[in-house]
């Protein structure tokens, strides 16, 4: 390995809190700066599952850095288009994906791909260098000038010279180094349930968007022969949607099918897929939005500092570049961490505001309309605009994708050409 980055500092010894996309992506690079890096992810194996995530503008970029675009590329989920279906399942307008190279992605990205196979390609870029420990999660800390004393949820205890949590959105090592009472959730009363069912015959490579009035929206999608991926979105702002994504999967299960039962197209089907599917997800979509990203020798990479949601399509881009940006800081600062995280924010926030952004609540609830009316409306209007080739032109002559103009810094470490 030699020494970090030839300046003659010693490795530092870090350990990552989580092991998803950032907290993969950040070991990849800071174990190529020299330093001995340890992850640790509560579940008992890789969390592979999940939904089909889409790689824009930076997020491509920070892939290729990384020598893992053709990885990428082999993994591609072949989703061509959007279109906006009537209950009978008829197109009513459709948006094709933006493949011209050039300019910004539409609703479907160019690269699109399963987040469990982008896991396991970060794992197979990671795992040689770096200690991974499965089923084991950080309960707490504590922390001084020298060193952060990690406790673990086996009972034992490390010493190391940065902790990271990149623990996800509902971040534990988030609310240790927030003052008190502070809520880094920005909510805009929409929440999402997704899993998978069987495919049938008629489930094409377009992913269908079904809206049902009382603000609630239906999506398909196929990633492979005999998979299919369905989300129920709804707006709601209750204590009881809030409440419910922290309860048993049963419980949400039957809040789903209760609040879309009546919604007709293939509802039957998707409710009682929820049985059989491999994995079921329910949560609120919120922004992460804090003004501390440390504190001290702790540090929050990707969703944990600055979950974007869903709707930007730049949570899995955000959290590549997150991660470039961390590590290129640490490496070029080792022996100075205050420096290296200051660093850290300063880089990366006019990105993080970017991507933000791009979250816009009222065109959102445009997108989810209350009354049949207003979703012929919706539908009449995005055909038009179809019609007159508005979603390829204004996407092929973007001057910039979603993360705007800012730009991926250096490599944090250089890359062996094998």
């Amino acid at each position: 390995m030699g020494m970090a980055n030839g300046s003659g500092a010693r490795p530092l010894r870090v350990l990552v809190a989580g092991g998803g996309i950032a907290g993969q992506a950040l070991a990849f690079w800071l174990t190529r700066g020299g330093h001995r890096v340890t992850v640790v992810e509560r579940f008992p194996v890789l969390r592979a599952a999940g939904a089909q995530v889409d790689l824009r503008g930076q997020g491509i970029e920070a892939v290729e850095r990384m020598g893992l675009l053709d990885a990428v590329r082999g993994k591609l989920v072949d989703e061509a288009g959007v279109a906006f279906v009537d209950a009978r399942g008829r197109a009513k307008a459709t948006i094709m994906a933006n493949t011209s190279g050039q300019g910004r992605q539409t609703l479907t990205s160019e690269y699109e791909i399963m987040r469990g196979d982008l896991v396991r390609i970060l794992h197979d870029a990671s795992k040689d260098d770096t200690e991974y420990v499965f089923g084991v999660s950080v309960d707490g800390f504590e922390q001084d000038d020298q060193k952060v004393i990690a406790h673990f949820s086996d009972g034992s205890s490390g010493e190391f010279d940065l902790l990271v949590g990149a623990d996800g959105q509902g971040s534990r090592i988030r609310r240790t180094i927030l003052p008190a009472g502070c809520d880094p959730y920005w909510r805009i009363g929409i929440h999402m349930a997704y899993w998978f069912v069987p495919r049938i015959a008629s489930d094409s490579n377009i992913r269908d968007t079904y809206m049902v009035p009382g603000g609630r929206q239906i999506m398909r999608r196929s990633h492979n022969p005999t998979e299919t991926q369905v989300y129920f979105v709804m707006r709601e702002e209750s204590e009881e949607a809030s409440a419910i994504h922290r309860e048993p999967i049963e419980r949400q299960q039957k809040f789903w099918a209760r609040r879309f039962r009546d919604a007709g197209w293939q509802t039957e089907r998707f409710i009682k897929g929820m049985q059989t599917s491999p994995f079921f997800y329910s949560q609120e979509i919120v922004q992460v939005r804090t003004d501390t990203w440390s504190k001290g020798r702790v540090v929050l990479a990707g969703d944990a500092a600055h979950c974007a949601s869903p709707y930007s399509g730049m949570g899995i881009s955000g959290g590549l570049v997150g991660a470039h940006v961390l590590a290129g800081e640490i490496n070029r600062h080792p022996g100075d961490l205050p420096t290296a995280l200051a660093s850290y924010d300063s880089v990366l926030r006019p990105f993080v505001d970017e991507i933000h952004r791009e979250l816009n609540p009222r065109l959102l609830r445009l997108g989810m309309p209350m009354t049949q009316r207003a979703i012929d409306a919706f539908q009449a209007a995005t055909a038009l605009a179809c019609f007159l080739h508005v979603p390829d032109l204004s996407a092929r002559f973007s001057k910039e994708d979603r993360g705007g103009s800012w730009q991926l810094p250096e490599n944090p470490a250089p890359i062996s050409t094998a």
